[in-house]
């Protein structure tokens, strides 16, 4: 709860949060040259940062990628100051992106990795992976109640056979047919801009006719594809964001692009 800063709503109510604790925008090197030259001079001490936390694909925020060699850059700042690099795979992660990680596509090595959601298919399971020299807690240092359930790892492990027999694979396939149907979308419709994103993690943006993000329009058609039988979340500021099961096939892709087709139709 102290690390997220996607909206304010999910704040509210809990305190007292984890203090210490800065936020920089995401994703440009812009937000980098800031962290370097302005934040490190000015307010933090980089010999007294810990970690820094970083989602390879900006999830509840937009679906954003990243700028190229941003998650590069990012990891040598870490290296250079001594700063362990944690990336948050929660819901990029167990091959959303058609990469067992989202954060394999650019080559980087953090030294933590978070997973959960995908991980056990639904059921309730997390897990955190870490260089082995960071793993050095004595036993009973830290537990959990429900820590390794037997059927949620049972599930994890099912889950990672399917991912490794053919899901990714059908990940990277499926992925490429949602952003052609997207892209195809967005030349028929003015409202409604270019997919971003990598295999089924996606996201379009909604426009007005002046160029500014609609969130009225997002949320309109967000409550038109539920009456259709087709559901979708918002996120960031004016986003759809597509996040299927990964067994999603071609017919069910056609059958989606197709109800926001005529969805589409009725808003202009």
């Amino acid at each position: 709860m102290s690390l997220t800063a996607s909206k304010v709503v999910q704040r509210a109510g809990f305190r007292s949060l984890v203090p210490a604790i800065t936020h920089i925008p995401y994703g440009t090197h812009a937000s980098l040259d800031y962290l370097e030259q302005q934040l490190f001079l000015a307010m933090v001490p980089p010999q007294e940062v810990a970690a820094i936390f970083v989602e390879p694909i900006e999830g509840e925020g937009g679906y954003i990628v990243p700028e190229d060699e941003f998650l590069a850059r990012l990891r040598e700042i870490c290296d250079r100051y001594g700063i362990l690099m944690v990336v948050d795979e929660v819901q990029s992660g167990m091959g959303r992106t058609g990469r067992l990680f989202a954060i394999e596509h650019w080559g980087v090595m953090p030294d933590i990795i978070t997973s959960a959601k995908g991980i056990a298919s639904g059921l309730p399971l997390g897990a955190i992976l870490s260089r082995p020299e960071l793993m050095t807690w004595a036993p009973g240092s830290h537990a959990t109640t429900f820590g390794g359930n037997p059927v949620a790892c049972a599930a994890a492990l099912a889950t990672l056979d399917l991912l490794e027999g053919g899901l990714m694979k059908n990940t990277t396939k499926m992925g490429k047919l949602l952003q052609a149907g997207l892209t195809k979308l967005s030349e028929q419709f003015s409202q409604i801009y270019p997919p971003r994103g990598r295999r089924l993690m996606v996201a379009v943006d909604l426009w007005d006719g002046e160029g500014n993000l609609n969130p009225k329009l997002r949320n309109s058609i967000l409550h038109g594809a539920f009456h259709r039988g087709l559901l979708l979340l918002g996120c960031g500021k004016a986003a759809i964001r597509f996040c299927p099961p990964l067994v999603i096939d071609k017919e069910q892709i056609h059958t989606a692009i197709a109800i926001l087709k005529n969805i589409l139709s009725q808003e202009q």
